[in-house]
Parts: structure tokens; sequence; C-alpha cells
């Protein structure tokens, strides 16, 4: 009573008095943070700024005017953005023109020359017999061109060997999408050819067209594809996904030992070391000196947007940068410039703030840093795309869900304070855990939202095992792509997690239990 009567400068009075100032104290919210049009117009370009930007379009005391003048400087308009300027202004913001680069002479020639050909092509009293004369490429290009009209009048069956010639050049993959969205009958042939060794075909692509093969239970062409997958992946986790799922389509433990070999630590390069009997690479966890770090502020987002420039410039010495903050408070940015410095190698899995983590349970703790590792890189000041804040990135509406439910008044900027984010993320798990209780459904959840979450696992086709390949198969199949990628990498990072602190899981026990709700979940009915 004593600490808080000096500390607001009241004078004591009667007893009654005195409780309801306490009262009002209690009930008034503290003042936000406000902003004037100088201070965000100095800050430099980004989505650091474009956050600050939106808080300022927020405010009541910024003017039409200077609402019209800021929004020049945002490096993007995301749906906030643009909800906020259109409530200060009552318009839309002013529209971006994209600059394209421009063609050379020579291009526009060779464009004028290709289209000259389509329209040829098109307009023959034969147009298919002209198509079926024209070189692979050549084909490709007046396809793609010829309208949804002139791609019926090609649509014909073609061998594989044909489609290997053309599956060799990367306008192909127009070809395989125009087949599948206007649904040509004949053409769809090609989804069940194998492709040309050194295909064009894109990744995402080859890896559809394995599952395909896969579910129609064509094992051969699903390794082909899966194989040829691997190879036109263009990350290392891209490649590991397809060199497992090769395994898993012919058995061959070729592909296993390939993918064990990978650098990176991911769902399927722990699944691999399952399945070849391998202890598990739990990647570097620093232990770094308590020390200041002289004018660099954790919580400055601003701060944060120039050291990452830093970090991709290419004339500044990385390892130099990064022994500046090798200290315990700049963990997250310690790691962030190594793996950078190094390209991925090798993996950083910090474990900060342990004297807030200890006093939680060790699985609350692990999904915790699972988050925060996939969320921010534990970068405290991290902003994101749609305005997602902090080390545990909470959208600024969740934070005012949780405020309330909490009883304290914090800024939006308060949660670039990491105690204060792990706080509240620890309370919205609350909520997730209390109906979800495996990491990969709270991960979704994290991501995607709670309702998102249960019409997934309430679907009969996924995480159900009626297929010999569930639940890796469904965990493929989760629609928004985001959310898929992100529960993968949360729940990696999890099983890391729970190693370190002494609990041996492997990801393979993991997910066995996924299609039982009993160990999971209370939106699906139990099994008696």
């Amino acid at each position: 009573m004593k600490s808080l009567e000096g500390s607001v400068g009241f004078v004591k009075t009667s007893g009654g008095a005195w409780r309801l100032l306490l009262l009002m104290l209690f009930l008034l919210p503290l003042e936000a943070k406000t902003f004037n049009y100088g201070e965000i117009h100095a800050m430099p370009k980004g989505v650091e700024k474009d956050y600050y930007i939106w808080r300022y379009l927020k405010q009541k005391k910024t003017t039409r005017r200077d609402a019209e003048r800021i929004i020049r400087e945002a490096s993007a308009l995301n749906p906030s953005l643009k909800k906020a300027y259109r409530r200060k202004t009552g318009h839309n913001p002013p529209r971006r023109i994209k600059r394209t680069q421009a063609l050379t002479p020579a291009q526009k020639r060779e464009l004028a020359r290709k289209e000259k050909v389509t329209l040829r092509v098109l307009s023959s009293p034969d147009p298919l017999k002209a198509w079926k004369g024209l070189s692979p490429e050549m084909k490709l290009f007046v396809f793609s061109h010829a309208g949804t009209r002139g791609r019926r009048i090609l649509d014909h069956p073609i061998d594989e060997k044909a489609w290997q010639e053309l599956s060799r050049y990367g306008s192909a993959n127009l070809m395989l999408y125009y087949t599948r969205k206007e649904q040509l009958p004949k053409l769809s042939r090609i989804l069940r050819y194998r492709p040309a060794k050194g295909t064009a075909l894109r990744y995402d692509y080859l890896m559809r067209l394995g599952f395909e093969a896969l579910t129609r239970g064509e094992k051969s062409l699903a390794e082909y594809d899966f194989a040829r997958a691997a190879e036109r992946a263009h990350k290392r986790e891209e490649a590991d996904r397809a060199l497992f799922w090769a395994w898993k389509a012919d058995g061959n433990r070729s592909y296993l030992h390939r993918l064990v070999k990978s650098y990176d630590i991911n769902l399927y390069t722990l699944a691999g070391r399952d399945a070849l009997g391998l202890p598990y690479d739990l990647g570097i966890t620093p232990q770094l000196p308590q020390r200041p770090v002289r004018g660099f502020d954790i919580r400055n987002p601003i701060q944060w947007h120039r050291l990452k420039a830093q970090i991709f410039d290419p004339r500044v010495d990385k390892e130099k940068l990064a022994a500046r903050f090798k200290s315990a408070e700049t963990i997250g940015h310690y790691a962030y410039i190594k793996t950078k410095a190094g390209r991925d190698v090798p993996q950083y899995f910090p474990m900060p703030y342990r004297d807030f983590m200890k006093r939680l349970p060790i699985k609350r703790q692990a999904i915790l840093y699972a988050i925060a590792r996939q969320e921010s890189r534990f970068i405290p000041a991290s902003v994101s795309g749609s305005f997602a804040l902090g080390m545990m990135q909470i959208m600024p509406f969740l934070v005012d869900h949780l405020k309330k439910q909490r009883k304290e008044s914090v800024d939006y900027d308060d949660l670039f304070d990491p105690i204060i984010a792990l706080r509240y993320a620890n309370t919205h798990l609350d909520y997730l855990t209390s109906w979800l209780h495996h990491p990969l459904f709270v991960a979704y959840a994290y991501n995607a939202g709670i309702g998102f979450t249960k019409r997934l696992i309430r679907r009969k086709d996924l995480f159900e095992n009626r297929s010999p390949y569930d639940p890796w198969l469904s965990l493929e199949r989760v629609g928004n792509e985001q959310a898929n990628d992100y529960g993968k990498r949360v729940l990696s990072n999890y099983v890391i997690y729970m190693n370190k602190l002494g609990y041996p899981l492997r990801i393979t026990d993991l997910l066995s239990v996924i299609h039982r709700p009993e160990f999971t979940d209370r939106f699906r009915k139990r099994t008696p």
C-alpha cells in the first residue's frame, strides 16, 4: 500500500475515498503510446515502419492530411493499413504501380514472332495439325497463349515419349497447370506419365504428381516423381521431404541414407533417423555470457530493422557482427546472424529466459520454445507483414483479448518485451491446450486459429489412420499451406526441445497417436 501511495503521489485520505481512488486507478487504462508525423517519417522504410504508420493512423489526433502524406511511405499495404487509412480519410490508399522490367528490343521481336505463329496456328483450317508440326518449345508457347477456347481445340492424347520431350522445358509447367484447371480430358493422360529425367517441372507439381500416383497405388511412378522432385528442390527441407516420400513409396533404404545426411533438422530427417535407429542431431544451444550490448535495445523494432540490413549486406563481416551480439540478452540475434553466416549450418536451438521457463511444466516449455523459434527465431522486436508482434508473434486483436483476460493494461509495444510476450503466449496456450493436447494441433491453432483446427481434425479423410501412409499422408493434405508448413516445423522443434529438456521423445512415436482423440483433442469422438 505504501509503495503504491508513494508511486502515484496520492495524499492519504479517508478509508472510503482512498478505496474509491484505488478502484479508479485500477480501472483506468494506461495511456497508449502516441506518435507524431516527424517520428514516423524519420523511420527507415520497412515492415516495422508500416506497423508504426498503422498505429499513427489509428490515433484520433492524426489528421486526414497527415494520413495522406504518411501512407505514401509504407513499404506495403496490408489489410490493417488499408482499413485504418479508409477510416481516417474515407477512401482507399492510392494504388501502387508495379514496375516490371521492360523487354529488350530483341525480346520484343521474339515475342512478336511467337505471337504471329500462335495466331497462324489457331486460324489455320486444322489447328491441331499445325500445332503438331511445331518445335516442342513453340508448342508450349502456343498452348499457353491459346486461351481457353484454343486449348480445347488443341486437347488431344499424347504419348509418354512426347510428354517427356515437352517436360524438359519450363513452359511445360503451364501445360500441366492448364490441363488441370480447364480439365482437358485427353491431355490429362500426361498426369500419369513419367516426366523426363532432368525435367523442368516445378518441385511442387512433381510432389503433387507423386502423391496422386501413390493414392492410385502406382508406387513405382510415385517413387519416380518424388525422386525427380528431390532433384528440383530449391531448399534443403524440400529435398528431404521428397527423399522421405520416395522411400515411403518404394521402400528403397538408399533414400533414407541420403535423407539422414542432410544438414537440416526437420520432420523428415528426424523420421529418417527413427527408421534407421539413429540418434537425433539436436543442433546447438549456445551458452552466452551475461553482458550488455551497448547501443542496442532488444525491444526496439527500428533497431532490429537496421541490424537486419547489416545481416543481409554482403559487405558486412557476419562473424564479426555475431561477436558483437554474443550475449545472453541477444541470444536470438546471435544465433540468427550465425545461421546466416553459415548458410543454415550449423542449426541453432536457443533456450533463453530460463528463470521464467523453468517454472512451467516441461511440455509447456517445449511448445513455447518450439513456437518462438519458428515465429521469430527469438528476436524480441519482430514485426510480421500482418503486424504480429514480438518474439511470440501475437496479433494485436489477440493482445486486446488477452489483456482483458489478464486484467492488465499494456501497449502493443510492450509485446516487444520477451517476458511479456511469453506470458501472453502462455495464457493463450492455456486456452488452446484446454481443447487440443497434441503439439501438432496446438501449432495449427496458434497459427491459423482454433476454428480452423477444429474443422480440420473433424474431417473424415484426415488423421484417421485409414491409409497405409498415414499419419504422414494426412500431414501433407492440410489445405492451408502456411499452417501445414508451420505445423511440421513447430512439431520438429518441439521434439528437439523435449529432448534437450531431458525427455527422450521420438517424432514417430509422437505421430503414432495422432488418430486417437483421447490423446490429442476434445473435438473428435473418442473410440470406445
